[in-house]
């Protein structure tokens, strides 16, 4: 701290040695002495603002020239938005990705083990990739049914929350895929916990989504799931839409309806030529 205050003070001083005499009560009167004051402090004053001014300028500028920086990438990020249109084949520039399963079916188990998970490794930065579910929902009761029965429809609602709570597809897809290799035991908590706790997801937030207040927001998540499959026509777990389209269907072990192929690298493929197609939509 002694060597900072003398640096400050080093314009002050010169050869060890005070600049302004120090006038004592025989020889100087308190005109003198008042005057030498405050020679002395306009001299420090101008010392200690040659130490300090320019470092507060400096971040002034700074901050002000990051203030216009972010500005005008703002404004960049706005006209590139608003030169996107509303074609359906893509999402911020993202072709969409769509698979629809049940959480209980050993189709949808070969479908994101086969295709989608290895597929994602390679175009997950591509696409707006999104899991969707299949079974029925009532409008006079708000009841929801599913093919292999109560604990699908909660197997459902759980990997919903855990999309819902972790969206990045690394979390959410692997503990999907942690619960679909033992999709006969779903919804039991011990699978449940061993899958969460292998993928970093709280089973206290899962929880609170997928059983709070009778099932709400879970409920409500499972039947807009339900709506949005309806709405596309799907009613096969595992069916892969690309594009708003159907790309393949995984149904009784066997693949259908997969032209261009049934392998992830096919997929691949897919997936950035109709990214290139869009890219050149977009930049025609």
């Amino acid at each position: 701290m002694a060597a900072t205050v003398d640096m400050e003070k080093q314009p002050l001083l010169d050869n060890g040695e005070t600049v302004i005499d120090t006038p004592t009560a025989e020889n100087s009167s308190l005109a003198e002495l008042q005057q030498n004051v405050f020679k002395a402090q306009r001299e420090y004053m101008k010392a200690w603002s040659r130490t300090t001014s320019g470092k507060w300028h400096k971040r002034i500028i700074f901050g002000v020239t990051g203030l216009l920086m972010t500005f005008v990438f703002f404004c960049l990020a706005l006209v590139v938005m608003d030169g996107l249109d509303d074609d359906t084949t893509y999402y911020n520039g993202r072709v969409q990705l769509e698979a629809h399963i049940m959480s209980k079916c050993p189709d949808a188990r070969d479908c994101l083990h086969d295709m989608i998970l290895p597929a994602m490794q390679n175009i997950s930065h591509e696409v707006d990739f999104k899991l969707s579910y299949i079974g029925n929902s009532t409008t006079n009761d708000d009841s929801v049914s599913c093919l292999h029965g109560e604990t699908e429809c909660l197997g459902n609602i759980l990997e919903l929350c855990a999309a819902h709570l972790y969206p990045s597809p690394k979390i959410y897809l692997g503990f999907i895929m942690c619960l679909t290799r033992d999709y006969e035991e779903i919804p039991e908590r011990s699978l449940i916990e061993d899958c969460a706790l292998e993928h970093s997801i709280s089973m206290q937030k899962l929880n609170a989504c997928a059983m709070s207040e009778d099932g709400v927001p879970g409920l409500d998540m499972l039947r807009s799931s339900f709506e949005r499959s309806s709405e596309a026509n799907v009613t096969k777990s595992c069916t892969v839409r690309l594009g708003g389209k159907t790309r393949c269907i995984r149904d009784g072990g066997e693949w259908t309806d997969c032209e261009g192929g049934s392998e992830a690298v096919d997929l691949v493929r897919d997936v950035k030529e109709l990214a290139r197609q869009n890219w050149e939509k977009v930049n025609a």
